[in-house]
């Protein structure tokens, strides 16, 4: 297989970078350290493949991907804010992110929780500055909030944090939530806000749901298979907080069969869609693939 700088689109982590860098929140010199706190995680680095996937999604269906900066740089906010959180010493407790001190750790406990709350709300706000049919943007919006909230992101966190003794469905069903509603709305809120029909756009949310997964699963095996330095994080954090994970469920090589599944079905879902699907097969193949 080719080389993951082969694989990834990287001119759409480019705009997405440049996006992110432009970004100011702070109107008034009181709040400049909340500014300089939120745009510490946000700038840390990583593919970004949440807000690729939407750019990507955008070319797949004809439209300019610099047209959907906005959208792609509020669902890298949200993404980055769960971070921040996921590391707080009441859930993770993780001291480094993307090779850096977490949050909480260069700011403290309340500023990182500040910083965090900060991104959602901004990201919201940009959303809003989308252009675009405004019943369009809307539903979009509402799309993602979903995929944030109970029934999405935040939900998942809880059953993971509070969950015992999860089967193979019970396991699949917290990461569809943790992780995998924020991938799949980052590539459907695009065919929303573009006004694709219905079924198409269902053939673009089989790919992304089935790509939340197997990011999850080859996410637990990196946990037990790479070092600090190539994941940029604490290895063996799962293990450590005793969570119910692929490799712990299944063992490791059965996980990596069930990646290699999950890899071909997401495949299978992008042949069925229409356009230039190129860049989404690359993020696809990096997520298989992948080392950080």
């Amino acid at each position: 297989m080719a080389s993951e700088q082969t694989l990834y689109p990287e001119d759409l982590r480019a705009l997405v970078e440049g996006a992110l860098a432009d970004l100011r929140f702070a109107p008034a010199p009181r709040t400049e350290g909340l500014e300089e706190a939120m745009r510490y995680s946000l700038l840390a680095g990583g593919k970004r493949v949440r807000p690729v996937l939407a750019l990507a999604t955008a070319r797949a269906l004809g439209a300019p991907p610099e047209n959907f900066l906005p959208v792609a740089s509020a669902i890298e906010l949200i993404h980055t804010y769960s971070l921040i959180h996921d590391d707080l010493p009441a859930m993770d407790d993780d001291d480094l992110r993307r090779g850096k001190p977490t949050s909480h750790k260069r700011f403290g406990e309340d500023v990182a929780i500040l910083a965090g709350d900060g991104l959602f709300a901004e990201a919201v706000r940009l959303f809003c500055e989308q252009p675009g049919d405004p019943a369009r943007v809307l539903a979009a919006l509402r799309e993602l909030a979903a995929a944030t909230g109970v029934d999405g992101m935040v939900g998942g966190q809880y059953v993971d944090v509070t969950g015992a003794g999860l089967d193979a469905a019970g396991l699949r069903e917290l990461h569809a939530l943790k992780t995998g509603r924020l991938i799949s709305a980052s590539v459907c809120v695009v065919p929303i806000l573009e006004g694709t029909d219905e079924s198409e756009t269902m053939t673009y949310r089989r790919f992304a749901d089935e790509l939340g997964v197997l990011f999850q699963i080859v996410d637990d095996i990196l946990d037990v298979t790479e070092s600090d330095e190539r994941l940029g994080k604490p290895h063996g954090s799962d293990e450590r907080l005793d969570k119910i994970t692929y490799v712990s469920l299944f063992g490791l090589d059965r996980a990596r069969a069930l990646a290699s599944e999950s890899h071909s079905k997401a495949s299978v879902a992008l042949a069925e869609t229409h356009g230039e699907t190129d860049d989404l097969r690359r993020v696809a193949d990096y997520i298989f693939t992948r080392h950080e």
